[in-house]
């Protein structure tokens, strides 16, 4: 652990999730994965697939038509993915009511396969540890289902960007957070891997902010936090520290 800034006193911490309690990457590669033939045996029956392969290269021109139509939706991951594969079917002639039906299950099993993994128990047992000292919440700008990951209850409120939230590095989720939790920004700990979403925005907000560099996701520094993690688990060694 790295210190780069003095802490003011921490009564609460805040955790990204993807990438930070566990390795993000791994899970969505096998989901885009698992999504083509998904949508063949799904669409299959509609006799719409006519030799169409359903990556990304096809639904990229529908995500970019519904961002310029809705672009509030870029703040909602499953709500853009959503209407994109709804634009997608809609274009290959089905008609708009069983388009809409057909995007849900493929949302449905989409959400299911992203969450399909176990978290570290070292991870689950830090959740644990620190929430005997102060309250412990999830900010994610994605959309992983905690319940399903195991996680859900190991904090005291969890938020995702959307539903006229912003993603990070906007302040909203952050600012949402100290007021649900009745403190000022200032004495909440953000951690996560994100230089710029999760650092710089929580910083921006004027949260105190821990950065894991562990994963080398590509998501650099844009500006120095107040701690370096090289591990998730070293938080463990404020505990003796925190006062709610």
């Amino acid at each position: 652990m790295k210190f780069y800034r003095s802490l003011k006193p921490i009564k609460a911490i805040s955790f990204d999730l993807d990438d930070t309690l566990y390795s993000n990457r791994p899970v969505m590669v096998a989901t885009e994965r698992a999504m083509p033939p998904y949508f063949q045996q799904l669409l299959a029956p509609l006799a719409v697939v006519d030799g169409l392969v359903f990556d990304r290269h096809f639904w990229a021109p529908h995500r970019t038509a519904v961002v310029e139509q809705t672009p509030e939706l870029t703040h909602d991951v499953t709500a853009l993915r959503l209407a994109t594969y709804q634009q997608g079917m809609e274009s290959l002639g089905i008609a708009t009511a069983q388009a809409t039906e057909l995007a849900q299950q493929a949302m449905a099993y989409f959400l299911a396969t992203r969450s399909n993994f176990v978290v570290p128990p070292s991870s689950i047992a830090l959740l644990q540890q620190l929430r005997q000292y102060v309250p412990v919440v999830a900010i994610s700008n994605g959309n992983v289902d905690t319940e399903a990951i195991g996680i859900k209850a190991h904090f005291d409120y969890i938020y995702h960007a959307g539903n006229g939230h912003r993603m990070k590095p906007a302040g909203d989720l952050f600012e949402q957070a100290a007021q649900d939790l009745g403190i000022a920004c200032e004495h909440m700990l953000h951690v996560g891997d994100c230089g710029r979403a999760d650092i710089l925005g929580a910083l921006r907000a004027g949260c105190q902010a821990a950065w894991l560099s562990c994963y080398d996701v590509g998501k650099p520094l844009k500006v120095l936090p107040h701690i370096e993690l090289s591990d998730v688990t070293q938080l463990a060694g404020l505990a003796p520290h925190l006062s709610s």
